[in-house]
């Protein structure tokens, strides 16, 4: 699956805990949200708005 990234909710350096947005994708003129899967500290964003990423692609690094 090709996506858009539509919209960046977060940014290195914020904490964010499971089950919080990261980003939201656009496919299909469906939104996707992409939802952290541990708390943690953002150390690397690999996206930002606009981009066109696959299924498999890195988001985020979260430490």
């Amino acid at each position: 699956m090709v996506a858009n990234v539509w919209k960046v909710l977060v940014a290195q350096g914020d904490t964010v805990e499971d089950g919080d947005t990261l980003v939201i994708l656009e496919s299909m003129k469906m939104e996707i949200p992409v939802i952290a899967e541990d708390d943690g500290v953002i150390t690397e964003l690999k996206v930002a708005e606009g981009d066109v990423i696959q299924e498999g692609d890195l988001i985020a690094v979260i430490d």
